[in-house]
């Protein structure tokens, strides 16, 4: 990509846009980047997200079984990510499993101190 290709913020804006669609959700590459570089990066962000999810929701990856990583990776290759706590409630969702996320309780403990007081 060539400085003279960006004529206006705008256009660059939409470039940046395009690129993020092409990484995180399986959009094509736009003119002028190398698919394959593309699909290398986007290949890496979305082992990266995986393992993500695994190490913060661990009762998801086992509750999912030994498949989950293929499971997940299907899943998420054309849903771009927001959080990894809702990546991992959306993906419990559609695979039929219980939401990962921790409860809070409704009832504040009392009695509980903070630290320096």
């Amino acid at each position: 990509m060539t400085t003279e290709s960006v004529r206006s913020p705008a256009t660059l804006a939409e470039q940046q846009a395009a690129i993020v669609r092409a990484l995180v959700a399986g959009a094509e590459p736009p003119p002028g980047f190398d698919a394959d570089d593309l699909a290398a990066t986007a290949h890496g962000l979305l082992h990266k997200r995986v393992d993500e999810v695994t190490r913060r929701f661990p009762a998801l990856a086992i509750a999912a079984g030994p498949d989950f990583h293929g499971r997940y990776l299907e899943w998420a290759r054309t849903r771009p990510k927001t959080t990894t706590a809702e990546d991992a409630a959306a993906f419990a969702e559609h695979a039929g499993l219980p939401d990962p996320r921790p409860r809070r309780s409704r009832w504040p403990i009392r009695g509980r101190r903070t630290l320096g007081k």
